[in-house]
């Protein structure tokens, strides 16, 4: 997998159906960098990491949760640096943590195909909080480069972070913009919400979680009619 290069300041190592692994984002920073999301397991961490170095670029310092589900935090035991998610995130972590402690393996990877194709070979299966955590929002500076990270009203879940590269025009959604899991189905008045901070921010690019980057025309339009 490639990583490719999205702004001056912003790269994406592309997400996979087969492993349902979501895009994880990097973002530069003259004092220094920070990725978007840990990954599904830590094998997908360290191929990210791998692109990065191949692309002459530094491990980042700080990785910021998009949600809490496995896809974007199980491999938070591998990351480089620090791990930040907002309070609702860190406690999900910490209850599905537990519930893996008490029951096993087996109801995680019962829930879906694509989980068990990330976990073959017994791979192991290993949840950690989050080092730090905030509420609402966070304001950084990676060194001119301005970083807005903050929670949001989202169909997917109710711990949505969203972050804001300003300097970029960048919007990085992880999977607010979808449905709940297991239905996949999309609340209009959450749609309606997000949509709303969509347009109220005014990117150029958005990035969805588990798709190519969009205009933020075509995100409203869909969350707006219900596709997410």
């Amino acid at each position: 997998m490639n990583l490719n290069r999205l702004t001056e300041r912003i790269w994406v190592y592309p997400f996979e159906p087969e492993r349902d692994r979501p895009n994880l984002s990097y973002i530069r920073g003259d004092r220094w960098s920070m990725a978007v999301d840990a990954g599904h397991s830590a094998e997908h961490t360290q191929e990210f990491y791998r692109a990065l170095e191949e692309a002459g670029l530094p491990m980042p310092k700080l990785t910021v949760l998009t949600h809490w589900h496995w896809d974007h935090t199980f491999g938070m035991h591998a990351v480089h640096g620090l791990c930040l998610a907002n309070e609702r995130t860190n406690q999900y972590l910490k209850a599905f943590r537990e519930r893996l402690e008490a029951e096993g393996t087996a109801f995680f990877l019962e829930m879906e195909k694509r989980i068990r194709n990330e976990y073959v070979d017994g791979k192991p299966v290993i949840v950690t909080p989050a080092d730090l955590v905030f509420r609402g929002e966070i304001l950084l500076d990676a060194g001119n480069c301005r970083i807005r990270v903050f929670q949001a009203e989202a169909p997917h879940t109710d711990d949505s972070t969203l972050v804001e590269v300003p300097g970029e025009k960048v919007l990085i959604l992880g999977d607010s913009t979808g449905g709940a899991f297991p239905e996949w189905t999309v609340d209009p008045v959450l749609a309606g919400k997000l949509a709303e901070t969509v347009g109220k921010i005014k990117p150029e690019i958005c990035l969805p979680g588990h798709w190519t980057p969009l205009s933020p025309e075509i995100i409203i339009q869909d969350l707006l009619e219900g596709n997410g």
